[in-house]
C-alpha cells in the first residue's frame, strides 16, 4: 500500500493529488486528513493445456506450486450440470488425479454438481451453496473453491468464493469457448437481479485458471460456436490481423476443426487478459469499458428473451446492431461492415432476432447500461477493424434504423 503525505492545514497542503487538495481546502474544519492511495498487487494464473485430468498432465497439479503449505489447504469442487452430465466419470477422473498429486495439491474434500447455465445466475442459490460448503468443509481463506463449468456458473460460484470469509482462493476450469476465451479471464462474478444482467457481484481475481480444450469435446454445436462472437468483438478492438485469421478460418471454427479453433481461443483470450491486466481499470472504476462492445444490445436481449437467447449468440447480435448503427453514423466503411457480417455468418452466429422489433424496449437497455456504468453513458464504436472509439450519446433513430433491418 502506498500512503500519501497527512496534511494538517489547508495552507500545508502540498499533495502530490490535486483533487485531495481542493476537497481539502473546501473544508477547512478538518484538523487532519488521511487519504491514501491503495495499490494492491495480485497474480492472475491463465494456463492452457489438452487433458487437464489425465495424471501424467501435471498442469493443474502446478497451478499450487506457488503455495509451499499446500497439503495443509483443502479444496471442494463445484461442477455445472450440463458438463457432468455428459462426462459421468468426472468425479472419478478428479479423485484420481487428487490422490496421485496428493504430496502437492490440496484436499479434495467435497465434489458436487450446482445448476450451471444462465439459470445459475437468477437466484442467489449456488452463491448461497458455495457459502454453505465453505463453512461446512471448513475451507479457510487460503484454502480453495474449484469451479468446473460455463461463464454463467462461474459467475455464480465465484461470488460465493468472493464473499465467504471475505474471499477464498477460486480456480477455474472453463468449459465452453465463451468461458475460455473471454468470461474466465476476467476479474468479475455475480448473478443476475430485477431482470438486470449481473446487478449484484464482486470483483476478484481468480487464484488460477486452467483452460483444457479436452473440456469442449462434448460442448454442444451452437454453444460452441457462440463462444466466438467474444473473439470477434475482441478482434475488432484491438487485433486487425486476427480479424483476419477469423475471416479465414471461420468456416473451418464453426465445424469445430480444433486446428484452426484451438489457436483462436488462445488468442482472444490474450487479448482479453491483456486488456485486464495492462488496461489500467480491473476492478472498472473509470466510465469506460471498451470489452462491452456490442454488449449493452446483448445484455438487453437476453433479459427479454427471458434468457432464451444466449450471451454468445446476444453479443454477436450486439456486435452486428452496433456496428450497423457504426456504418449508418458514416464511422465505419461499407465494406468493413460486409467483412464484420461475413465473418459472423460464416461462424454460424445469428445475423437476426425478432426482438429487434421492440424499439422500445431495447433502447431502455442503454440506460440501464448508463446505470451499470456509473451514470454516464459511454458506449464503444467503431470506425474499421482495429479502431474503437467510444462515444456518450445513441442517436434512436439511428438505433430504431439498425433494429429494424435485423428484426
Amino acid at each position: 500500500m502506498t500512503t500519501l503525505p497527512i496534511y494538517r492545514k489547508s495552507s500545508d497542503v502540498t499533495s502530490p493529488n490535486p483533487h485531495s487538495a481542493r476537497e481539502y481546502a473546501r473544508d477547512n474544519s478538518c484538523d487532519l486528513v488521511l487519504d491514501s492511495a491503495v495499490q494492491l498487487a495480485f497474480a492472475h494464473r491463465v494456463r492452457f493445456t489438452s487433458g487437464a485430468l489425465d495424471p501424467a498432465n501435471a498442469a493443474l497439479r502446478d497451478l499450487f506450486a506457488a503455495d509451499a503449505a499446500i497439503t495443509s489447504r483443502r479444496a471442494i469442487v463445484l461442477v455445472d450440470r450440463g458438463f457432468a452430465d455428459a462426462n459421468r466419470t468426472l468425479e472419478q477422473q478428479l479423485r484420481a488425479y487428487f490422490a496421485t498429486h496428493a504430496s502437492a495439491m490440496p484436499a479434495l474434500t467435497h465434489f458436487e454438481v450446482v445448476t450451471g447455465g444462465e439459470d445459475a445466475k437468477q437466484d442467489m442459490r449456488v452463491v448461497d451453496r458455495v457459502i454453505e460448503l465453505v463453512e461446512q468443509n471448513k475451507i479457510c481463506r487460503k484454502s480453495f473453491v474449484i469451479a468446473i463449468g460455463g461463464g454463467a456458473m462461474l459467475d455464480a460460484v465465484g461470488f460465493g468464493a468472493a464473499t465467504a470469509h471475505r474471499g477464498v482462493r477460486l480456480v477455474r476450469l472453463p468449459t465452453t469457448t465463451l468461458a475460455q476465451d473471454d468470461a474466465a479471464m476476467g476479474v468479475k462474478n455475480g448473478v443476475n437481479r430485477f431482470g438486470k444482467k449481473n446487478f449484484v457481484g464482486a470483483f476478484a481475481v481468480p487464484y488460477a485458471v486452467l483452460c483444457d480444450d479436452a473440456l469442449l469435446a462434448t460442448l454442444p454445436d451452437a454453444a460452441f460456436r457462440a463462444g466466438f462472437s467474444e473473439a470477434v468483438k475482441i478482434a475488432l478492438l484491438k487485433d486487425p490481423a486476427y480479424f483476419a485469421t477469423l475471416e479465414r478460418d471461420a468456416v473451418l471454427i464453426a465445424a469445430r476443426d480444433m486446428n484452426a479453433a484451438r489457436p483462436a481461443i488462445r488468442r482472444s483470450a490474450e487479448l482479453h487478459l491483456r486488456h485486464i491486466v495492462d488496461g489500467g481499470d480491473p476492478f472498472e472504476a473509470n466510465e469506460a469499458r471498451p470489452l462491452d462492445f456490442g454488449h449493452w444490445a446483448a445484455h438487453r436481449l437476453e433479459a427479454m428473451s427471458a434468457h432464451a437467447v444466449s450471451h454468445g449468440d446476444a453479443v454477436a447480435l450486439g456486435l452486428l446492431l452496433d456496428c450497423r448503427y457504426s456504418n449508418l453514423k458514416g464511422w465505419l466503411s461499407n465494406a468493413d461492415f460486409a467483412r464484420i457480417r461475413a465473418v459472423i455468418a460464416a461462424l454460424g452466429l445469428p445475423m437476426r432476432h425478432p426482438l429487434f422489433a421492440n424499439h422500445a424496449a431495447l433502447l431502455a437497455g442503454a440506460d440501464e447500461f448508463r446505470e451499470h456504468l456509473g451514470g454516464k453513458l459511454t458506449v464503444t464504436m467503431l470506425r474499421g477493424v482495429g479502431h474503437g472509439f467510444e462515444v456518450h450519446e445513441l442517436d434512436h433513430d439511428l438505433v430504431r434504423r439498425a433494429a429494424a433491418e435485423m428484426a
